[in-house]
C-alpha cells in the first residue's frame, strides 16, 4: 500500500517516510499522553478508540519487563542493592573488630590515635561520592524490620549521614568503611551527643572507657531505625 502524502507542516515524518515510497500501512495502536498530574492511554487496537487514566508507575514497571538487569559483581559485604532515578545504592557491612581511629580533641591539636572496639556496622553507599550513612547493628541484618541503631562515633549527624568535613569518601562502595575510620575525628558535642546511653551527652567519655577492650557493649547502643528505614535512603 501507497502511504499517503501528509502536509509538510503537520508531520514529522515527511523524511523518514518519502510519498513515493512503496510502504506498508503502520497503523497506530497506542498512545500516551502525559500531562503535568496524569497520564492518559488511547488504545486504538480495536474499532472503537479507548481512552483511561493510568499510572506512570504502571507505565514505567511495563517498559522496565523489557530491560535486562544485573548488580555485576557486588562488594563481598554487600547487605543490599538498589538501582534508583538518581544511581545506585549499596549497603556494605562491618563486622565488629577493633578499629583504629584518629580522634581531634581541637583544631589546632595533634589528633590522638586510639584503638576501639565497634560494633557491626552497616554502611549505606550512594551513587558518587556523596556522603554515605553509617548504622550500628547487633548482628548481622537479616530481616527488613531489623533494628538499627546509632553509630557510637563523631562525625555522624542524627539522621546517620556522616559528615565528611575536607575528607573525600570513595565512589568505590567496599572501601567506604575503612575510609570512614581513615577520617578525622572531630570531638564537637553537636555529633557526639545521643550515641551513648552510659554517656548521653559525649560519646568521647565512652571512648576513653573503651580504650584496651576487645568487645563493645552492645546494651549502650541506642535505637535510631529499621533495615526498611535504611532501604529507603536516597529515594
Amino acid at each position: 500500500m501507497r502511504s499517503t502524502p501528509t502536509n509538510p507542516t503537520l508531520s514529522p515524518y515527511r523524511s523518514a517516510l518519502p510519498p513515493d515510497r512503496e510502504l506498508e500501512e503502520d497503523p497506530l495502536r497506542l498512545r500516551l499522553d502525559f500531562h503535568d498530574e496524569s497520564v492518559i492511554m488511547h488504545d486504538f487496537a480495536e474499532a472503537v478508540t479507548r481512552t483511561r487514566l493510568v499510572s506512570a508507575l504502571d507505565v514505567a514497571h511495563a517498559l522496565a519487563r523489557e530491560l535486562d538487569l544485573d548488580t555485576g559483581l557486588l562488594p563481598r559485604e554487600a547487605l543490599w542493592w538498589s538501582k534508583t532515578a538518581a544511581g545506585i545504592r549499596v549497603a556494605v557491612w562491618r563486622e565488629p573488630k577493633v578499629w583504629t581511629v584518629r580522634l581531634r580533641e581541637r583544631y589546632d591539636a595533634k589528633p590522638r590515635r586510639l584503638r576501639l572496639p565497634m560494633p557491626g556496622l552497616v554502611f549505606v553507599c550512594l551513587p558518587g561520592r556523596q556522603p554515605p550513612y553509617v548504622f550500628a547493628a547487633k548482628m548481622r541484618p537479616a530481616e527488613l524490620a531489623d533494628v538499627l541503631y546509632r553509630c557510637p562515633t563523631f562525625n555522624v549527624f542524627d539522621t546517620a549521614r556522616v559528615c565528611t568535613g575536607s575528607h573525600e569518601f570513595p565512589a568505590d562502595a567496599s572501601r567506604v568503611p575503612e575510609a570512614f575510620f581513615e577520617s578525622y575525628f572531630s570531638a564537637v558535642e553537636s555529633t557526639g551527643r545521643g550515641r551513648s546511653r552510659r554517656h548521653p551527652d559525649d560519646v568521647g567519655a565512652l571512648w576513653s572507657e573503651l580504650r584496651g577492650q576487645q568487645s563493645f557493649p552492645l546494651d549502650d547502643l541506642i535505637p535510631h531505625s529499621t533495615v526498611a528505614d535504611a532501604m529507603r535512603i536516597g529515594q
